[in-house]
């Protein structure tokens, strides 16, 4: 059993990623984010899963669900007692051993970016130059909310992911410098996601 202590410190760190508001941080080339958004445009499901690292090295691990329009959830490992979820209006953070639940609004998070193609990346988000041609590197980040922090977003070209990449993970980084590292694996693209994914349960202290 992982000890409360222990993942309070880095968990939510991911839903402040969640919920972060996004603005215009620089120009970017239209070539690569019209990739990206083409990706999206293709993606309408997506399960994973995920491992999550702080910047002391502890990790979490569990199951990325994602079905547009704005949902997704991050279902933790059994030990750990926290949930986060979107039911495409909200986004709430859960943690079932306190009791307490949190919920913030989704439309202009950076990373409605994965829930909502129809948004304009370029409008909120850079591609971060990469000496790996492989690699694509999205970003965004608002200069006038630091508070914030900014989040950076991984792709690998894949020629047989939907539009040729692949979402590898993100890496988010708070107005602390605290570094938070989301790593997926098993990715699957448009596979069938019931809506009662992203039901759950009120939190009552000490239960699940």
């Amino acid at each position: 059993m992982i000890r409360r202590h222990s993942i309070r410190p880095f968990v939510p760190a991911l839903a402040v990623a969640l919920i972060a508001p996004a603005a215009i941080h620089a120009q970017a080339p239209q070539g690569d984010l019209a990739a990206v958004q083409r990706h999206l445009a293709a993606v309408e499901t997506m399960t994973a899963s995920f491992s999550q690292t702080d910047r002391n090295g502890r990790v979490l691990t569990g199951t990325l669900t994602l079905k547009k329009p704005g949902k997704i959830r991050f279902q933790y490992e059994k030990s750990v007692p926290i949930l986060i979820v979107s039911d495409g209006k909200s986004l709430y953070f859960l943690d079932y051993q306190v009791g307490q639940k949190q919920r913030w609004p989704i439309g202009n998070s950076p990373l409605g970016i994965l829930l909502n193609p129809a948004r304009d990346a370029s409008k909120y988000a850079k591609i971060v130059r990469s000496s790996d041609p492989r690699v694509l590197s999205v970003e965004a980040y608002d200069p006038k909310r630091p508070e914030y922090g900014r989040i950076t977003m991984i792709f690998a070209r894949q020629p047989s992911a939907p539009s040729g990449l692949m979402l590898q993970g993100w890496v988010a980084l708070d107005a602390q410098a605290n570094r938070t590292t989301v790593r997926l694996t098993n990715q699957r693209f448009n596979v069938p996601v019931a809506d009662n994914a992203f039901r759950f349960n009120e939190p009552t202290r000490g239960g699940r």
